[in-house]
């Protein structure tokens, strides 16, 4: 008698066992998908780039608009890194003006002053008076913070650093004023299982701070992997790129109050990193189209990871036209993260590599 029932019990585990396979299956063939893994790319580029060294990474470029001074953000950022130990990261500086840019280390003695220099996103601030700051995250042994540097005479001058308990994982900031900016956090966990479990299941829960100069509070919540970000030039309208969420978020700004509130999205179907303004108002994205391959990428340096430029242009009457500027195999330029512009040159950063993109628009 109790035969048939261990025989009903094996089979409706079996079922069971089948049916965690197909959900596992499934789920994995989203999760491709979703991170662009089964994507066709037609490699072409709308650049001539050629590949300049002397950085340890470029993962944050941004120029004075008025001036062509390019300021790169640069540290070893290789996953097998030991964090315990204090990085060793600079700024450089790169003048576009020139006729022959040469980098120079705008941060040789910060070790110094601070408990070890992992440069991260980075803003230029430029005061009504001319006076110029730039503002950068700093993923030091002790917490994050942001260092404010006053820029002068060709130096930059620490000025101040900010950290908050709000601030747990910050990727990229905006500079407002001398001392206020926004700052996204690209995870709302603070632990590596949650920071994880929001990659994969792409859950909604990254923001975005701003600090009025004394403290944090929350601005915007619900993105999915916060990063880039770039400000209109009338300050009214505000663009956050979501790298998980392959796309943009734009938001209506009070400058008086710096309060947000969603006023569209814009999807891509590219992981997208850093954003930088042109003169025209146009927004320059660095991407990464392929998001697992990205992080094979982050894990072994030896396996490129496409490099995708993408510039948003405005139309008369609202919305954008989008058109690809550079996408690669990611041989020369692996994993592009941003593309900062200045007249008909872009500054390409990449991720991991020792390197960057000098290139002019053809």
């Amino acid at each position: 008698m109790e035969k048939p029932n261990i025989s009903k019990a094996l089979k409706r585990f079996g079922i069971i066992i089948l049916a965690l396979g197909v959900i596992v299956i499934v789920f994995g063939l989203k999760t491709w998908k979703d991170a662009g893994e089964f994507k066709r790319l037609e490699y072409q580029s709308q650049l001539d780039c050629r590949v300049a060294h002397g950085v340890e990474s470029s993962e944050d470029i941004t120029v004075d608009p008025e001036t062509g001074m390019a300021f790169i953000s640069s540290v070893a950022r290789g996953l097998d890194r030991d964090k315990t130990l204090p990085a060793h990261g600079a700024i450089f500086a790169y003048d576009l003006e020139s006729a022959d840019p040469q980098l120079v280390n705008l941060t040789p003695d910060i070790d110094r002053k601070l408990d070890g220099f992992f440069p991260h996103g980075i803003s230029l601030y430029i005061g009504e008076n001319g006076a110029r700051s730039l503002f950068v995250i700093n993923h030091r042994t002790t917490g994050d913070f942001v260092e404010i540097f006053d820029y002068t005479d060709g130096r930059l001058v620490h000025r101040r650093s900010v950290s908050g308990a709000l601030m747990h994982s910050p990727n990229d900031l905006l500079a407002v004023g001398p001392d206020s900016f926004y700052v996204g956090n690209d995870h709302g966990a603070d632990s590596f299982i949650g920071q994880v479990l929001e990659d994969f299941l792409k859950l909604p829960r990254s923001f975005v701070l701003f600090f009025d100069g004394k403290q944090f509070r929350k601005a915007a919540q619900g993105l999915r992997y916060a990063n880039g970000f770039a400000l209109s030039r009338d300050g009214k309208t505000l663009f956050v790129g979501e790298t998980t969420g392959r796309g943009v978020r734009i938001y209506e700004r009070d400058p008086k109050t710096n309060a947000l509130e969603l006023k569209d999205t814009l999807p891509l179907d590219t992981g997208v990193d850093n954003l930088e303004m042109d003169a025209r108002g146009g927004i320059w994205i660095g991407a990464h189209p392929k998001l697992l391959t990205f992080v094979r990428h982050a894990k072994d340096a030896r396996k490129p990871s496409p490099s995708q430029i993408i510039r948003l242009t405005p139309k008369q009457g609202g919305g954008f036209t989008v058109k690809d500027m550079h996408l690669e195999e990611g041989l020369r330029l692996p994993a592009s993260s941003v593309a900062a512009p200045y007249k008909n040159k872009v500054l390409i950063g990449v991720v991991f590599a020792p390197q960057f993109g000098v290139c002019e628009i053809k």
